[in-house]
């Protein structure tokens, strides 16, 4: 298996993929940055490409599943 197989599989710890991993690591490191401000999604994108091959519209599918997932732990 390619790494970039391994992008879209589920872990067993959380259910998160790598890329979900990858977008909730940069939307935080992002908010920190801009006071717990709300992210821009294009700035959410131009991050989260320093790190993974994803389309805009893949982004957004990811962070519409994240945001409606109530099966996250609350922070």
């Amino acid at each position: 298996m390619m790494p970039e197989d391994t992008d879209n599989v589920s872990d067993v710890r959380d259910g998160l993929t790598r890329k979900e991993r990858v977008v909730l690591y940069c939307i935080s490191q992002l908010q920190k940055e801009r006071n717990n401000r709300s992210v821009p999604t294009v700035m959410c994108y131009g991050r989260v490409i320093e790190f993974i091959d994803i389309s805009e519209n893949e982004l957004q599918t990811i962070i519409q599943r994240l945001g409606n997932d109530h099966s996250l732990p609350a922070e």
